[in-house]
Order: C-alpha cells, then sequence, then structure tokens
C-alpha cells in the first residue's frame, strides 16, 4: 500500500515567495488498484506523481510504503517496489530497444555489474508482455510513439517492481494507441495484479481504466473514490468549469463523459 498523509510541496526556497503546488493532500492506493489522478493544467498531478516516486521530498506531511516513510528507502530499494513511466522519453544516444529495457534491471545489480542471463530473460518477458518481442533490436529512435511508450513500460516492468506511476501515458498519441495502451495496463493489472498511479487529462480513459480517481484541483483533493462514484457531471464541472453528460456505456462495459459546454 502507497500513501499520502497530509503532503504539502512548494517549489522554491522555503518563504512567502515559494509557489506551492500540493496542499495538505492525502490518499492511499491500495494494492492491485489503480488509481486515476485527475485535474486541470497546473492542478499538481505530475508533481505529486514525483512525490510518491521520491523524487521530490515533501515540505509537510508524509508518503508511506506498507507504512513505512518512503524518505527512508535508499534509491534502489526504492527503485524495486516504485517504476516511474514518463510522459516523454528522449534517448540521447542510439541505443537499441533492449538497451532501454535493460536499464530498468539497474536495481537488481550491484555499481559493477553486468547483465546476465536472468537480466535478459527478464527483459524479454517484458517486451513479450507489451508487445514489443519483435522490436528489440531496433533503435528506440526509429520507432513510433505508441511503439516508445509500450517499450518505456516494458522497461519499468523489467524492474519487477510492485507499483507504477505513469504520467500521461496516451497523451499525444492517436486513437489506435491510446486503446493498446488502455487495454495493455488493464491486462497488466490483470494476469500481474500491478498497482498503478496514473496521471490523466483524458477522462474517459480514467472511465476505461482506472477504479479509483483522485481530483486534484490547485493542489487540493476535490473528491476521491471508486470512479463510478466520483466521476460524476457535478465533480467535473466542479474540476474545469465544464458541464459533461456521464452515462455508462454498456456495450463498452464503463462510463462514458461528453463534454458539453462551458458551466455558466
Amino acid at each position: 500500500m502507497l500513501q499520502a498523509s497530509e503532503v504539502e510541496f512548494a517549489y522554491g526556497r522555503p518563504g512567502p515567495r515559494a509557489k506551492s503546488v500540493l496542499a495538505g493532500v492525502s490518499m492511499t492506493v491500495n494494492r492491485s488498484a489503480i488509481v486515476g489522478l485527475l485535474g486541470p493544467n497546473g492542478s499538481g498531478k505530475t508533481t505529486l506523481l514525483r512525490v510518491l516516486a521520491g523524487m521530490l521530498r515533501p515540505s509537510g506531511g508524509e508518503i508511506t510504503l506498507e507504512g513505512s516513510p518512503i524518505a527512508k528507502l535508499k534509491r534502489r530499494e526504492m527503485a524495486r517496489h516504485i517504476a516511474v513511466v514518463p510522459q516523454e522519453t528522449h534517448s540521447t544516444f542510439d541505443f537499441t530497444v533492449m538497451d532501454i529495457v535493460l536499464m530498468g534491471r539497474y536495481a537488481h545489480l550491484g555499481s559493477l555489474e553486468l547483465e546476465g542471463p536472468a537480466d535478459l530473460e527478464a527483459a524479454r518477458a517484458a517486451l513479450a508482455a507489451t508487445g514489443t518481442l519483435h522490436l528489440e533490436s531496433r533503435l528506440f529512435s526509429t520507432l513510433s510513439g505508441g511503439e516508445k511508450q509500450r517499450v518505456v513500460i516494458a522497461s519499468a516492468l523489467t524492474q519487477a517492481a510492485d507499483i507504477l506511476l505513469l504520467d500521461e501515458p496516451t497523451a499525444s498519441l492517436d486513437l489506435g494507441y491510446q486503446f493498446e495502451i488502455a487495454s495493455l495496463l488493464k491486462r497488466l493489472n490483470a494476469e500481474h495484479a500491478t498497482t498503478m498511479v496514473v496521471s490523466t487529462h483524458d477522462l474517459n480513459f480514467a472511465a476505461t481504466l482506472c477504479t479509483e480517481v483522485v481530483m486534484l484541483l490547485n493542489g487540493r483533493v476535490l473528491a476521491q473514490g471508486p470512479t463510478a462514484q466520483v466521476l460524476s457531471p457535478a465533480n467535473i464541472r466542479a474540476l474545469y468549469g465544464m458541464d459533461a453528460d456521464v452515462q455508462f456505456h454498456a456495450k463498452a462495459g464503463h462510463l462514458t463523459v461528453v463534454p458539453l459546454a462551458r458551466a455558466r
């Protein structure tokens, strides 16, 4: 279980000029859950993901993993529990897909230790799980956006972490790739019980994928709970200033959200 308790965070030096981004944020991520972080630009979604990952240290409150403060965990130990999938991944060098995925094994290797057969096996298993095994010899830079995203997810899986934190995993992807990523994440959750926290602007993506959602507005939690309860017209209006029609789509098997107009 990953838990945030009254988390505060501000950019800049402490003082009146510090820019407060998170204010008293509390949330619980239970095992095997898929939790969506929703909110407009500047609401604190990406910052919260980075705080949950231990990449940023909160100025107040605490993040705990299975009841233990993550601030006390070493970087390699953290990486064995939590893997991060960033919104954009750029490679300065011409790494192959296999090179990129093997980078996920660093948490399991010593400082001068090289990858062995077990690491290659883990990498190929992650590539197979994400449908990218046939790309293992390709240069990462030559892949499409959707292929890159699946390879980065494979690298995260190779870490053998319990929790995936994903920042806008479908940003800039076309409809087909969005559907593929959603299907992949649902399958990983169903088959491997992978716990996930997903930041997204796409309400329908959240409705398709997430078991729970947390709505952030101005760095504070506006609402949180099961997706079917929280993703309501009233909450969408309060979060985005938009009127929306929210209906259960029987054929799709989940809620659908149709924006109607700016709220008056």
